[in-house]
């Protein structure tokens, strides 16, 4: 079970875009994940008139290393940390380190 899922909001706490909130769009293989809105670069391409592409600067969101965010806990607006809970029917849920609640999926 990953601490930060597809869906989640998350908030940047290191790098260039360090206290930017956005929502997991991918997670990737290994420990990356592509956030909306957050480490976008520009990358120049090249026309490509066999797949009607058209040439120029497009501007996309590229993967960031998944230490590097922190889940975002809506009740104190703060970075949280995650950990693991088993209740008593023998599910396991996500939990805020802080508060202790569940983590809304």
């Amino acid at each position: 079970m990953e601490k930060i899922r597809k869906g989640d909001e998350v908030v940047v706490i290191a790098g260039r875009d360090k206290g930017r909130r956005g929502t997991v769009v991918q997670c990737l293989a290994g420990d990356r994940l592509v956030v909306g809105g957050v480490n976008r670069v520009k990358k120049h391409t090249r026309p490509n008139p066999m797949k009607g592409q058209p040439g120029g600067i497009l501007e996309k969101e590229m993967p960031i290393h998944v230490s590097n965010v922190a889940l975002f806990n809506p009740n104190t607006q703060k970075a949280d940390r995650v950990g693991f809970k088993v209740l008593e029917d023998g599910t396991k849920v996500r939990v805020f380190k802080s508060t202790g609640e569940l983590v809304k999926a």
